[in-house]
């Protein structure tokens, strides 16, 4: 089905793109409400039927708000490869819904069990080593030629190590998108877990300046979007669960990747304890605000006459 390209719902504020994660318990008052966003984000998986009504109302959605497709599933890092009837699931929707983004995580989740490819509902993050990434280059390549476009590589909340490394993420992760000419999803409330993370295992480190060090170490032309989400801290651990408002260090983040990477499209995720639509409204709201104030500090002297 082909789809003409829609406007942004309503009068969607200018300046940086804002989006929700469009999940569930929102598909009704979405479509009823068409609040002012610049697109809207889904779980590709959530729609490889082949019909139903999750496909129907996405479609629906894609007649008002450009959509931009989330995997959790491709396994990108996996060393046996990319599955694929998933592949070919993705390529389907991509052709059924001409999203503005497709993108996935740097992780693996299938390796070999008892000699047969098992997938571990997870997201796993792989070493970044070179074989490893050699690995993931392959399989983005193949997605990207099966596509026929590029996509988008997110950044991974890690609640384990791997001992070898030859590089740190950002050195990783700007080689990949260097060698396969994808882009990179920078999550700001990942990059801030793992320096929390890495805080209570006792690494002697400031948080948030090691999260600054960490985006300035991407080139920013490689950034095709931002997530913003909250997590919760159980004690020993803290956890990218999605269920919560974001929190004052990570917009503090968001603004420093705005002023370093322009004025990139931003998601607000929120995928457990779902809140009215409201609240996410809020939420991309306040993403503008902090977008407009980041775009007044990176301004030059001629663009404030103009």
């Amino acid at each position: 089905m082909s789809h003409a390209t829609p406007k942004p719902s309503l009068h969607a504020p200018a300046g940086a793109a804002v989006g929700i994660g469009w999940r569930h318990p929102h598909y009704a008052a979405l479509l009823e409400q068409q609040p002012a966003l610049d697109f809207i984000e889904v779980h590709s998986e959530n729609f490889f039927a082949d019909g139903g009504a999750a496909l129907s109302v996405l479609h629906q959605g894609r007649e008002h708000y450009p959509v931009s497709l989330h995997g959790v599933g491709l396994s990108l890092g996996s060393a046996i490869g990319l599955d694929a009837w998933h592949l070919d699931q993705l390529a389907q929707l991509v052709g059924r819904i001409e999203p503005v983004r497709v993108s996935d995580h740097a992780c693996f989740a299938r390796a070999p069990l008892a000699g047969q490819p098992a997938h571990a509902s997870d997201l796993l993050p792989v070493p970044l080593t070179k074989a490893a990434l050699d690995v993931m280059c392959a399989n983005v390549q193949q997605v990207q030629d099966r596509l026929r476009r590029p996509i988008a590589v997110e950044n991974l909340s890690a609640y384990v190590q791997w001992r070898e490394s030859d590089m740190d993420e950002p050195t990783f992760l700007n080689t990949l998108a260097k060698r396969t000419g994808c882009g990179l999803l920078v999550d700001v409330n990942n990059i801030f877990v793992n320096a929390l993370n890495a805080q209570l295992r006792g690494e002697p480190l400031d948080p948030l300046a090691a999260c600054e060090a960490w985006l300035d170490a991407i080139v920013p032309a490689t950034v095709a979007e931002l997530h913003l989400a909250g997590h919760v801290h159980t004690g020993d651990i803290v956890i990218d669960d999605h269920g919560s408002c974001v929190v004052d260090a990570v917009w503090s983040l968001y603004g420093h990747a705005l002023q370093r990477f322009g004025q990139v499209p931003t998601l607000i995720e929120w995928d457990t304890d779902v809140p009215p639509l409201s609240v996410l409204l809020d939420e991309a709201d306040r993403a503008r605000q902090v977008a407009a104030q980041a775009h007044t500090n990176t301004r030059t002297p001629l663009d404030a006459l103009a």
